[in-house]
Formats: structure tokens, C-alpha cells, sequence
């Protein structure tokens, strides 16, 4: 019984080596491996969304909510512009783009893979206008078109190996077994989403979207501008938004140096930095919450 056991963990193993797919992430060029479909990833993600909608409070502030959905849809355009020009057409399917402003005085913002995006009112005062809420939004959009999700995923499957990693191998994974991996991953607390991505993912993330609000028409540029408001707002720790992301330091000499690639992307809109309704400054807390002038070659990151 043991020899068959062991026998069962090397064919696991082996399996998890060889087996998945493996894609290319737009703009960066990166290869990833994913044990699992995008079919997967969006059922336990729509779940997720669909239990933490029901438990959120709407935003009773017209101006701000339509603001978030017109910045959205602008830079969901724009991707699907994008991904059409690429050869991507295909990956649009996926895509079921919702926007929300929820009542939460914490800092924060999330894209969950399929396009449902949950905007924190407590953001909106150090994003300030428009623009800067499009360099936020496509940060966490970045997150979806990447295939984060997945690949953390992949990744927790590796790390287990066992029974869970076979049984998904074999797609015979219970419901449960893909509920717990989904809590996992996407990290559904009573009043907050946390998403434990890599430091690699934020900043790939970071490119990414700097250049999807570009393409949007969004100045790329108040980036800077963003994270020097963000380095500034104080508190002894970071909000867990940003405990995950690199230093507010780093991420804003990394956006400098992605600046030029970015602009190529650039060309204005009109009244692209309509200010945000007031709204009173929260803490930083320490709980979770286009068209292009020249198209430029894929860029590899490491």
C-alpha cells in the first residue's frame, strides 16, 4: 500500500511538472505555466464576487459611482482594443466587466478574475480626479488580463502535491477541495478581499496597468504624483492593499522609469481628470480591504 502511495505522489508530481498550459502575458512577454482553465478560475472567482457583493453597501454618491463606471468602462475598451490588435480576441470571452463603489472608509480597490471591480469609497481621496483613479483601476485589471489568479493557483497545486493536486490533475477535485483552494487564493475576509499576489505580480501589474490608462486616454504620468500622495498620507504600517505591493518608494522610481513606454500608448482625452465628489480623508488603515500613436515592441520584464 505504501509502494503504491509513493507510486501515486511521483505520478502526481510528475504530472503537475509536465501538464498545464503555458501563456504569454500581454505587454510583458512573460511565460507562465497554469495547472488550471480560465473556466475554473471564474466560477470560484464569480462565487466569490457574488458573496461579497450581497454583503457590500452600495455607494449613495451618484457622481462618484458613475465616475467609476465611466473610468472603467473606458479602460475595459481599451483592453479589449488592445486584445483584439494582439491576436487575443479570444481571451474577450472571459471578460463580463461590472464596476462598483462600495461604503468602506478603507484604501482600496480589486479587480476579480472575470472583470468584477470593487472600488473602496475611502480611495477616492488620494486618487483625487479621474486620471488617477484609471492608474488604480489599471493596476488591478492588470491583475485579471494577467492571469494572476490562476497562477497563484497553479502554484498552491504545486506546493500540495497530495491527494488535492491529483485529484485536480484527473479533474476530479471535490467542491470543497476547489472552495478551500479558492478561499485560499482570493482570501475572502468578513469585510475585505485580500488577494496574496507576488511583489513579481504587483509590479508587473504596475506596467501593465500604467499602460491600459495610457491606452484609455488617461495622462500616465500622475502616477508620480498618486504615490507621493499615497507616501505621504503617513501611518506606522501600510493598509494590507499596499503591504503587498512594493514600497511606495520603489514603485514610484519603477513607474518613472516605465514612463516613456507608457506615453508611446498616450494620447489625451477630453476632461479626462473630472475631480471625485468630496469626500472626507480616511487613514491609511491596516486592514485589507485607446488608441496608440506607435505600437511598440512586447517588452520582457524580469
Amino acid at each position: 500500500m505504501k509502494k503504491i502511495h509513493s507510486l501515486l505522489l511521483i505520478l502526481a508530481t510528475s504530472l503537475l511538472v509536465g501538464c498545464g498550459t503555458t501563456s504569454t502575458v500581454p505587454l510583458t512577454g512573460r511565460k507562465q505555466n497554469l495547472l488550471v482553465t480560465d473556466a475554473q478560475v471564474l466560477a470560484l472567482s464569480n462565487q466569490q464576487y457574488k458573496e461579497y457583493m450581497s454583503k457590500a453597501t452600495p455607494s449613495t454618491n451618484q457622481q462618484n459611482t458613475e465616475m467609476v463606471k465611466r473610468v472603467g468602462n473606458r479602460l475595459a475598451t481599451a483592453v479589449q482594443n488592445y486584445l483584439i490588435k494582439n491576436g487575443r480576441a479570444e481571451e474577450i470571452k472571459n471578460y463580463a466587466w461590472e464596476f462598483n463603489l462600495v461604503q468602506d472608509k478603507n484604501v482600496n480597490a480589486f479587480c476579480m478574475p472575470g472583470g468584477k471591480i470593487v472600488v473602496y469609497e475611502g480611495l477616492l481621496p488620494y486618487t483625487k480626479d479621474e486620471a488617477s483613479l484609471a492608474i488604480v483601476l489599471g493596476h488591478e485589471i492588470a491583475h485579471a488580463v494577467a492571469r494572476h489568479s490562476a497562477e497563484q493557483m497553479s502554484k498552491r497545486i504545486k506546493a500540495q502535491y497530495g491527494a488535492t493536486a491529483f485529484s485536480a490533475i484527473l479533474g476530479a477535485t471535490t467542491n470543497s477541495s476547489w472552495q478551500a483552494l479558492g478561499n485560499e487564493v482570493f482570501g475572502f475576509g468578513a469585510n475585505s478581499v485580500l488577494r496574496k499576489f507576488s511583489r513579481n505580480h504587483e509590479s508587473e501589474a504596475d506596467y501593465m496597468g500604467l499602460i491600459f490608462a495610457a491606452m484609455a486616454g488617461y495622462d500616465p504620468t500622475v502616477a508620480v504624483a498618486f504615490w507621493q500622495r499615497m507616501a505621504a498620507s503617513g501611518g506606522s504600517k501600510p493598509a494590507e492593499f499596499f503591504s503587498d505591493h512594493p514600497s511606495d518608494e520603489h514603485r514610484i522610481l519603477a513607474i518613472q522609469k516605465d514612463l516613456p513606454e507608457a506615453l508611446k500608448y498616450y494620447q489625451p482625452r477630453q476632461q479626462s481628470s473630472v475631480p471625485a465628489a468630496s469626500v472626507a480623508t480616511p487613514q491609511r488603515s491596516q486592514n485589507k480591504a485607446g488608441s496608440k500613436k506607435k505600437k511598440p515592441a512586447t517588452k520582457k520584464r524580469r
